[in-house]
């Protein structure tokens, strides 16, 4: 059925429904095609034959009547002095001359480089890459050989692994910093792609478009990188520091017995920490620099403020009255331990005997009388 389909059909041609096929190579019994048959090749697409494992001649797209004008280089190697129409042998490869825009990278191992701010970092990248033929004869000599149909797959590692030989290089002599290397992806793209379309001129190929969707540091190196933006968002840390003590100084006015007085705490020893590594920076045989003269001490400092408490004495409320006012309260005998109290910050009432700051003011209570 072969030999007889290949003395009634007089076409050539190759009609591709695939998305992976580089080459594939036209079947015919024995390799016969009839002199006067029809060679139709496509956009893009080119015909190669070859005789007895040489290349002859090659078709771009177009209609052709195949006849020994319209193979000058076949005609010479068969000798062809004269033309008949007798069939001849010759193996005709479809070569698609495409752009196949679905092939990716990456870094299996991350590749080492010297940054200057970071000293030596791996990175690794992944991307995608486009390829074309832009030489079927070359591409038939060194990589297809006699393959009936060559697929991307088969030379996709090749190239892979070239891209990434070619990748160090290329980040190294940027002379792009690390942070920065996400602006300037696109101009070490271009730049790979021509050295790769130079190296791979020899197989026929070439690489029109290179992309580098993403470059990644290590762990160690991102959380680094955080902590940098971390202080960069702080700003400057003299002013961060007295905007928390003032902060704190704030909250231990409203509750000077609550957890505002640990934050109070904190604050001024924050402060206190930045006074002395401000005196340690003068170093060795130098004098510190002298703190600013104390204010005048003709008036004194405010009283610090006490809190109001409010007393609950049989259903009704009085105060408010402060610690002192408390005391007059328990010397009166309307305050005790179980007497509910309140102030400002607390949730509810509570006994006073349940409040560690008002044991000195119920110290003064006596114990209940004995039974007479």
């Amino acid at each position: 059925m072969d030999k007889l389909r290949g003395e009634l059909v007089d076409i050539v041609e190759w009609l591709d429904d695939s998305r992976d096929t580089i080459v594939w190579r036209f079947p015919r019994y024995q390799n016969e095609i009839k002199m006067g048959a029809r060679l139709i090749v496509r956009e893009s697409q080119t015909a190669v034959f070859v005789n007895e494992g040489k290349v002859a001649d090659v078709f771009p797209p177009g209609t052709y009547t195949l006849e020994t004008r319209n193979l000058p280089i076949l005609a010479t190697l068969k000798g062809w002095k004269y033309g008949f129409n007798s069939p001849f042998k010759a193996e005709v490869y479809f070569v698609n001359t495409r752009q196949f825009t679905d092939l990716k990278w990456g870094t299996q191992n991350p590749v080492i480089l010297r940054d200057a701010e970071f000293g030596v970092v791996r990175v690794r990248a992944f991307g995608a890459y486009a390829a074309r033929v832009v030489d079927a004869s070359r591409l038939l000599r060194e990589l297809v050989g006699t393959d009936p149909q060559f697929r991307t797959g088969e030379v996709q590692e090749y190239l892979r692994q070239l891209i990434v030989g070619r990748l160090g290089g290329a980040l190294a002599t940027a002379g792009v910093p690390l942070l920065d290397l996400a602006a300037h992806q696109d101009t070490i793209g271009r730049r790979l792609a021509a050295v790769l379309t130079g190296e791979l001129a020899e197989v026929g190929i070439a690489v029109p478009t290179f992309i580098i969707e993403n470059v990644s540091v290590p762990p160690e190196v991102e959380q680094a990188l955080d902590k940098r933006t971390g202080m960069g968002a702080v700003g400057d840390l003299d002013r961060f520091t007295r905007y928390q003590a003032a902060n704190a100084l704030e909250a231990a006015a409203r509750n000077p017995g609550g957890e505002a007085g640990a934050g109070l705490g904190l604050g001024m020893g924050m402060a206190l920490g930045q006074q002395m590594s401000r005196s340690m920076a003068g170093g060795a045989g130098t004098q510190p620099t002298p703190s600013p003269a104390p204010p005048s001490a003709a008036e004194p400092p405010p009283l610090p403020h006490q809190a109001q408490w409010y007393v609950g004495v049989a259903g009704q409320r009085q105060g408010p009255y402060d610690l002192e006012g408390l005391a007059g309260q328990v010397g009166a005998g309307t305050l005790g331990p179980d007497t509910l109290v309140w102030r400002t910050g607390m949730a509810q009432w509570q006994p006073a005997g349940q409040l560690s700051e008002l044991a000195p003011v119920l110290a003064s209570v006596p114990p209940p009388l004995p039974p007479q």
